[in-house]
């Protein structure tokens, strides 16, 4: 079964480059707010329904795909 070795609590989205936290932490906030989503301070989503936060995953991973597309063909934008 997936996800045995890890122990209870661990997360399995562990960042491979660490100094992209702030980054990404930016593009969640910047999806939020086009999405009309409100992030709490605290960042506890346990509140808000599947609909909204996996529609905001959706969209972060969209825009990264879109991000990596315009890098590979040289149009980065960054």
């Amino acid at each position: 079964m997936a996800g045995q070795n890890q122990s209870r609590g661990s997360r399995s989205n562990n960042l491979v480059v660490p100094q992209a936290n702030a980054a990404l932490q930016q593009l969640k906030m910047e999806a939020a707010q086009e999405l009309g989503v409100t992030i709490p301070q605290d960042g506890y989503m346990g509140n808000h329904t599947s609909r909204e936060t996996g529609s905001l995953g959706g969209y972060i991973t969209k825009r990264l795909v879109q991000m990596a597309e315009q890098q590979l063909s040289g149009r980065s934008n960054l």
